[in-house]
């Protein structure tokens, strides 16, 4: 009789409908929030199809506000502050500030070969398969499994890990 093998998939896939959700709370506080109450801008404002979320405050300081009330919601919603990479930030109209942040959900080919070099290094008895944006990790014991998974959450990427798919 062969032994069953165990697996799960890893990626950065973000669980969209949570970071809506924080976005939503965020954007109600700062509409409340007295050192708001007379900008004209204030906006956070993300376009799904381009995973892109957009800042336009009146200053620099008070868009750096803007993302403080955003980071406060995703950690509340548990979501990592990582899910989101700053592109750019330039002058807007009116003298206004806008600041271009990538919604950061992809595992791109430099952290799956950093995740894959992880865990071959730690000599896990494992096997990896990239399977484009998600690495598969596959074991005889689920408890290998789960001394990847520990170890992988301790280490300082650029991308929020999730892990899913387990069998």
């Amino acid at each position: 009789m062969a032994a069953k093998e165990h697996s799960f998939d890893i990626s950065a896939k973000i669980e969209i409908q949570e970071f809506k959700n924080a976005l939503e709370q965020a954007k109600k506080e700062i509409e409340n929030r007295f050192d708001f109450k007379e900008d004209k801008a204030k906006e956070l404002n993300f376009n799904e199809k381009d995973k892109t979320l957009i800042v336009l405050a009146t200053s620099t300081n008070k868009a750096k506000t803007i993302k403080d009330i955003l980071d406060s919601k995703l950690i509340k919603r548990n979501l990592s502050l990582k899910v989101l990479k700053e592109k750019n930030t330039e002058s807007a109209s009116g003298g206004n500030t806008k600041v271009t942040y990538q919604l950061n959900d992809v595992l791109d080919d430099k952290n799956t070969k950093i995740i894959n070099a992880a865990i071959k290094n730690e000599k896990f008895k494992v096997s990896t398969q990239i399977l484009g944006n998600e690495i598969r990790v596959k074991a005889k014991d689920i408890e290998e499994l789960q001394k990847v998974i520990a170890h992988l959450r301790k280490m300082e990427l650029e991308v929020s890990l999730s892990f899913g798919n387990f069998a």
